[in-house]
C-alpha cells in the first residue's frame, strides 16, 4: 500500500470512514496523539420509516450522490430544514 503524505480533512464522517477502510492506521503513527477526552458527540434521536416508490428513490439517491451524502443525510437534512422552516418552536 502506497503511504499517504498526511492525514487529510474530512468534511463528513463518511469521508473519514472511507479513507481509514482504504489506509493503515500504522502509516500515520508519526501524526497521532492521543487524546483525554472524546472528540465525537452521540446525538440521539428517533428513527423512523419513509415509504417512496422506486422512480423517487432513485431520484433520490442521485441527489445524494451528486452532493456526496448518503440518502438518509440528505433525508434528514431536508426535513430538519423544513421542520425549523414551519415550527416557531424550533
Amino acid at each position: 500500500m502506497e503511504k499517504q503524505i498526511g492525514i487529510p480533512e474530512f468534511k463528513t464522517l463518511e469521508e473519514m470512514a472511507k479513507f481509514w477502510d482504504n489506509h493503515d492506521l500504522t502509516d500515520f503513527e508519526n501524526e497521532m496523539e492521543e487524546v483525554k477526552e472524546p472528540i465525537f458527540k452521540l446525538v440521539s434521536g428517533k428513527v423512523i420509516s419513509v415509504m417512496l416508490k422506486p422512480k423517487e428513490y432513485n431520484e433520490l439517491k442521485k441527489i445524494a450522490d451528486q452532493k456526496k451524502l448518503n440518502t438518509a443525510t440528505l433525508v434528514n437534512r431536508w426535513v430538519t430544514k423544513h421542520i425549523h422552516e414551519e415550527s416557531p418552536s424550533c
